[in-house]
């Protein structure tokens, strides 16, 4: 078990910590990050119970808990969704607000990554509501780019540690490959805008990067590498993110949507993205920039 501090927990981690270990007989909490997180061995077939007893003692402090088989837990491989996962924005939110839209498309968006809609239908039509758009706005766009909070330490411990990375998003190329570039992902795997006569023409190019995309990527890097499904990790917050979540050996819904993190083994609803990071077992002295 892996207990995980949100910033505003990182106070109460270590009593809570020892609260659980005591309930559950668990041994001296083993320190990955000084009030940040910490592992606690359990006993094999304890999963389940210990997850609830932690969870009560928890109650409404920031903590997350990730509880998973100690061998194995450091992944070779590893799969990011982009939009309110790598970075904060959803970028379709980003373009709607150069046509005044941006409320109706951030709307669409919302159901959609909760699974509420189609998501091929809800993307085309919101690329549709662009349709004239000098392509222009599309680097005024990406100046709005905020990354999570942890995204450049995760991804240089895990260029450190030698795990192959890729960055998928049912989003566009324009912005995906730009992010890449910056943190040093090995692939990446996105739709692309259709542009007409230095315009966004409402379209989208086919072959149209779905739910199925995602997944099909985690299972190319697994071949790639030579390894199981059971040492990959991936993680998105949407509902086009479920199938590679749940392919991967580590799928964690990322501050996800409530469809999304119901339907998930693992979630980190608190921790930035150096959860990730302590999830697989990285110490404080293994973190790059932490």
């Amino acid at each position: 078990m892996t207990l995980i501090a949100g910033p505003k927990a990182q106070a109460v981690l270590p009593e809570r910590a020892a609260a659980i270990a005591s309930a559950l007989a668990a041994g001296t909490p083993d320190w990955l990050a000084p009030r940040q997180a910490c592992d606690l061995a359990l006993r094999d077939g304890d999963a389940g119970r210990a997850e609830v007893a932690a969870r009560q003692i928890i109650g409404d402090a920031a903590i997350d808990v990730v509880v998973q088989p100690a061998a194995g837990r450091r992944k070779p491989v590893f799969v990011a969704d982009l939009e309110s996962t790598i970075i904060q924005n959803e970028m379709l939110d980003e373009l709607a607000e150069f046509v005044g839209l941006r409320d109706h498309v951030a709307e669409i968006t919302r159901r959609a990554m909760n699974g509420e809609l189609d998501f091929v239908a809800a993307l085309q039509e919101r690329v549709g509501l662009l349709k004239g758009l000098p392509a222009t706005v599309l680097d005024e766009a990406a100046t709005r780019i905020r990354l999570m909070p942890g995204a450049r330490t995760l991804l240089a411990t895990l260029r450190a540690a030698g795990a192959r990375t890729a960055l998928v998003s049912g989003g566009f190329t324009v912005f995906v490959e730009r992010i890449a570039r910056e943190l040093g992902f090995d692939r990446v795997s996105a739709n692309r805008l259709d542009i007409v006569d230095g315009h966004i023409a409402g379209t989208v190019a086919a072959p149209i990067l779905t739910r199925d995309s995602k997944r099909e990527m985690l299972l190319q890097m697994a071949a790639e590498a030579g390894v199981p499904l059971s040492a990959t990790a991936a993680i998105g917050d949407g509902a086009n993110d479920l199938p590679m979540l749940e392919a991967a050996g580590l799928g964690i819904a990322f501050h996800a949507k409530p469809a999304v993190a119901a339907a998930s083994r693992w979630r980190l609803d608190h921790a930035d993205l150096t959860g990730i990071l302590y999830a697989q077992g990285y110490g404080q002295d293994e973190i790059v920039g932490g």
